[in-house]
């Protein structure tokens, strides 16, 4: 019982945490306003200056950096209990590359069905997951978790390809499409929040009801089959959620990547690897590292922004190294 009311006040800490960075972060920028002239912003009794600034610009792409966060780490704790590895990411299982070229492919090939841009994300992160799951498939052990990754590696060799030939065939339109292929939030609206949010919520929603499949999947392959469970059903089911999120991601700000590794890693070292607790809480603080990595980029050079992805890519590159070192723990 004291275990569980620590967890839940931790959860409560994490989440009061992720408000005051949102304030924070929408006060940090060109013009700096304090935490009590943001707060009258969001009341509705702050300058019209302040009203443009903020609802135009700053909230929308705070809210982005939030929703696009805890997809990722969410997804990301979802394909690490599937693969039964901590260092399992949607950016180092091809998930991402799948969806990033058929996002590109409508970029740059056909801008006409940019609406479809969601969509063809989710179908593209699709296929790349049937071909990791086919490929990591066999008759006699069914799907296994380094079967998963090995094919993921593949996967996302193959869809780096792609992304490279479309580059190079298309290199007259790419600087359109430079700003999402390094994980931008830049010049993202509210309309790009309300595109996003439904499918992330969606998500979010299906990630919590598959809380017991992945708990019972952290318990090993042979406890889940004395519970009575398909675990190559339970494996489909939480990689497909994953590859949702982290495709409906992907859709938006482009390839955001080891936001999915780290997260889930720093939630088990901290509130357990029982995920009634450790995916609610992935999910905030997914938010708030995507949230102070993009403040950082696009404040400590500015007038230069630095997109998301790279101040991300700078961090987890060596902190993946670092789980490597300790061999994967």
């Amino acid at each position: 019982m004291g275990q569980q009311r620590s967890r839940k006040f931790l959860l409560a800490i994490t989440y009061l945490i992720l408000l005051i960075i949102i304030i924070l972060a929408i006060g940090i920028g060109s013009v700096r306003l304090s935490p009590a002239e943001v707060l009258q912003t969001l009341t509705g009794s702050g300058s019209e200056q302040w009203n443009t600034i903020l609802w135009n610009i700053r909230i929308p792409r705070v809210i982005l950096a939030l929703i696009i966060g805890a997809n990722l780490a969410v997804s990301g704790a979802l394909l690490q209990a599937v693969m039964h590895n901590p260092l399992a990411d949607p950016g180092l299982t091809g998930v991402s590359s799948g969806a990033a070229v058929t996002v590109l492919f409508i970029m740059l090939v056909k801008p006409e069905l940019s609406s479809l841009i969601p969509i063809a994300a989710i179908v593209g992160g699709g296929i790349a997951a049937a071909m990791v799951y086919g490929w990591a498939w066999t008759k006699t052990q069914g799907i296994t978790p380094i079967r998963i990754i090995l094919s993921g590696v593949a996967v996302n060799a193959v869809f780096g390809g792609v992304i490279g030939l479309l580059s190079i065939l298309y290199s007259d339109k790419l600087p359109a499409a430079l700003s999402w292929m390094n994980g931008s939030l830049s010049g993202k609206g509210m309309d790009a929040v309300l595109t996003i949010l439904p499918y992330s919520a969606a998500g979010w929603i299906m990630a919590l009801l598959c809380i017991r499949q992945a708990n019972i999947l952290r318990l090993g392959e042979q406890a889940a089959h004395n519970l009575g469970q398909n675990i190559n059903r339970v494996r489909i089911t939480l990689s497909f959620v994953a590859v949702f999120l982290a495709s409906v991601s992907v859709s938006m700000v482009g390839l955001v990547g080891f936001v999915g590794l780290i997260v889930p890693h720093m939630a088990r070292m901290m509130i357990g690897s029982d995920y009634k607790y450790s995916l609610p809480f992935s999910l905030a603080l997914g938010a708030v590292v995507l949230i102070v990595a993009d403040t950082i980029g696009r404040s400590m050079f500015s007038p230069l922004e630095i997109p998301a992805g790279i101040v991300m890519a700078m961090v987890g590159g060596p902190y993946f190294l670092y789980l490597m070192r300790k061999g994967g723990a």
